[in-house]
């Protein structure tokens, strides 16, 4: 337990040991890509952690964009955590049922919207689930609480924002995407997307920061990651993938290694790879 944070990651003896405090927030934030033919909602719905409440990424965005699932309005964040009865002084802890992929967003919503307290579940629902730990099927007990919400925009990139990244070489650009994506060998799964990736990005896919059980690898082992990839640190990063989720993982393993200076591009390959006046690059970085 000694590399548990409460700001960033938590393992899962340390979420059983304060399942019961009365200010700890549990948020259930699974999502599955399209294409997959599972119900998030529906699988909440029938086994959660107990005193969870679902996190829905798609209803909890911005619907004016047509963009899938993009960082929601101020006012619709508050809104909406207000109903969950999530507010001030709370501690808040994201899972979802793969492991650690669609929590990892939360997570980056929450420091969007200027949260500090909020972590991961390290291993999600599955290493939840094989150590024989409770679940319910129960709604919970909600109980009205305010949000002070402090948005900060150095957090989120844009579609010009990146393309000057990319051409000015002042931040270093990580795609969470597989490799056969990022080489533009493989289909988007998503129709009417160019294949391929922002010039001058580097390929981190987030599947090589976790271990197998879906925990993260360890600080050192993060690091090795980076280097191994050509990614410079000593730059601020831009995170991006196919839609702005797994992205999110690379920056929570930036900040496990102790670097704050980290954005993620929210419109990320769905915007990119149909956006008509961006270069895009094929084959390895």
């Amino acid at each position: 337990m000694a590399n548990d944070d409460p700001k960033t990651l938590v393992s899962t003896d340390w979420l059983a040991t304060h399942l019961t405090d009365p200010d700890l927030r549990i948020l259930d934030a699974t999502y599955f890509l399209p294409g997959v033919d599972r119900d998030a909602r529906a699988e909440y719905d029938q086994a959660h952690i107990p005193g969870a409440r679902f996190f829905d990424i798609d209803d909890i965005s911005d619907h004016r964009s047509d963009l899938p699932h993009m960082a929601p309005p101020v006012e619709k964040f508050m809104s909406r955590m207000r109903q969950m009865g999530v507010g001030d002084g709370h501690q808040v802890v994201v899972y979802d049922t793969h492991g650690l992929f669609s929590a990892a967003r939360v997570w980056w919503l929450f420091r969007l919207m200027g949260q500090t307290d909020v972590a991961v579940l390290d291993g999600g629902l599955p290493k939840w689930l094989a150590e024989g730990r409770p679940t319910e099927d129960l709604p919970p007990m909600i109980r009205d609480r305010h949000m002070t919400v402090r948005r900060e925009a150095h957090r989120v990139k844009d579609v010009t924002q990146v393309a000057a990244a990319s051409k000015l070489g002042d931040y270093t650009i990580l795609d969470a995407r597989a490799p056969g994506r990022f080489r533009g060998d493989e289909p988007e799964p998503r129709e009417g997307l160019r294949a391929g990736h922002i010039p001058n990005s580097r390929n981190v896919a987030y599947s090589t920061l976790l271990n197998d059980d879906g925990t993260m690898k360890s600080p050192d082992a993060l690091r090795a990651i980076f280097d191994a990839a050509g990614a410079d640190l000593s730059k601020p990063v831009i995170t991006s993938c196919g839609s702005g989720v797994t992205a999110a993982v690379i920056n929570l393993a930036l900040e496990r290694i102790g670097k704050t200076d980290h954005a993620l591009y929210d419109g990320s390959w769905t915007e990119w790879g149909a956006f008509p006046t961006v270069s895009v690059a094929t084959g390895e970085a």
